[in-house]
């Protein structure tokens, strides 16, 4: 416990002052919000030697809030819509063009995406070649790989930053209600409502970049907070839109895939309330414990969100070897008594996430781990802030869904 409070003190003092803190903080408790929420509400159900998946959401509607606490997306779009609108204004008063710039950036978002492609590449062709139902093949790999959507979602409004970073959200905003006046309204073609996967996010994107422009106030927290609940709860009571926040096996519409209208005016009451916190999460990250678990997650941010789905898939798959289903794992979501045996079955995911954390975490480094002990060694967020140039991290600090948090760029 020493040894933990002195590195936590460390990594605090290696901080620069001029950090925003509450950037970090964001982004970490937005990437457990999304594992938190995924390991919740996805089942994978045997039956008939097959496995699908399933959603406790299905059987239990009226758990929709759930979706509301971990439905966290829109959250990264405005703080990377935020970093990346100051990273790259900060690049060109260096004299950094956009290209090297956004070379940086990308591999740093898509370093570690490679072993997840080689591992499950190599699990899928071993699966169908040991004669698995294609159907589980398929259920198994959509899982595995369905995080890469949104880092190819993510790293396309990165590289037209600087088209966007001034661009009012209203405009994208007004995209996504058409949209959806169309499909909804007048019957359009279903495949309209892919338009709004650049426009949705955009919402959040740009409002981060009037984030970074100082145009976003504390009035203009509360006006997007009200505004957004009130547009959200609206569409969903009279406008006809599901109450979850996320798909739901089954569901003719779902609010996430695409984005809906109901779904981007619940992310502007998300950012506003992301807004409205920013001195509480500052505040609370003076801290040199909180603020050392909060570098953590953002060292290990790409690894978590990659590999998440994966521990709960190794969970599931090591507990059909005991022969029976067990609750809460591999048994119908239809019940309270499955919701409290899944929250059992946490510790475990997270158990899971752990060892794929630390075979996979040197991809997200860029490096190699040296095996066996190294005593005295210095933590890694330490070095981070140690780097030349640290000074100005208030300045140029940069988000990925899953960078280190790093200074530079």
């Amino acid at each position: 416990m020493r040894r933990l409070a002195a590195s936590a003190r460390r990594i605090d003092a290696a901080t620069p002052p001029e950090r925003d803190r509450a950037v970090d903080a964001l982004r970490a408790f937005a990437i457990l919000g999304v594992v938190g929420g995924h390991w919740l509400v996805t089942a994978l159900v045997p039956e008939g030697g097959v496995l699908r998946g399933d959603s406790p959401l299905r059987h239990m509607p009226w758990l929709a809030p759930v979706s509301w606490v971990f439905q966290t997306l829109a959250v990264f779009f405005l703080v990377g819509g935020h970093v990346a609108a100051r990273s790259h204004a900060s690049a060109r008063q260096r004299g950094i063009g956009h290209g090297p710039w956004l070379a940086a950036r990308l591999g740093r978002l898509f370093r570690p995406v490679a072993a997840v492609l080689v591992v499950w590449a190599a699990i899928g062709v071993g699966l169908v070649l040991s004669g698995t139902d294609t159907d589980t093949v398929r259920t198994l790999l959509k899982l595995a790989l369905s995080p890469l959507w949104f880092l190819l979602v993510f790293a396309a409004l990165t590289a037209l930053t600087p088209l966007v970073a001034r661009l009012n959200p209203l405009w994208p905003l007004a995209v996504v209600l058409h949209v959806d006046l169309v499909r909804f309204g007048f019957g359009g073609p279903a495949w309209l409502g892919w338009v709004n996967v650049a426009a949705g996010w955009l919402v959040p994107y740009t409002l981060g970049a009037a984030w970074a422009r100082g145009e976003l106030t504390r009035r203009s927290g509360w006006v997007l907070l009200i505004g957004g609940a009130a547009g959200a709860a609206g569409l969903i009571l009279w406008g006809g839109y599901p109450a979850s926040m996320v798909g739901v096996p089954g569901e003719a519409v779902s609010n996430l895939d695409p984005p809906t209208l109901a779904a981007v005016a619940f992310g502007l009451a998300q950012c506003g309330l992301a807004l409205l916190l920013r001195e509480s999460l500052r505040r609370w990250t003076r801290a040199p414990l909180a603020w050392a678990a909060v570098a953590l997650v953002n060292l290990s941010a790409m690894t978590i969100f990659l590999w998440h789905q994966t521990a709960l898939m190794a969970v599931t798959a090591l507990g059909l070897l005991v022969g029976t289903p067990l609750p809460g794992l591999h048994t119908v979501p239809d019940g309270l008594g499955w919701a409290a045996a899944r929250l059992a079955w946490l510790p475990v995911f997270a158990a899971a996430l752990a060892f794929c954390w630390a075979a996979f975490r040197a991809h997200e480094r860029g490096g190699t781990v040296e095996p066996g002990p190294r005593p005295r060694a210095t933590p890694r967020a330490v070095e981070q802030y140690r780097r030349p140039g640290a000074a100005t991290s208030n300045r140029d600090q940069h988000l990925h869904p899953a960078p280190a948090p790093s200074t530079r760029d």
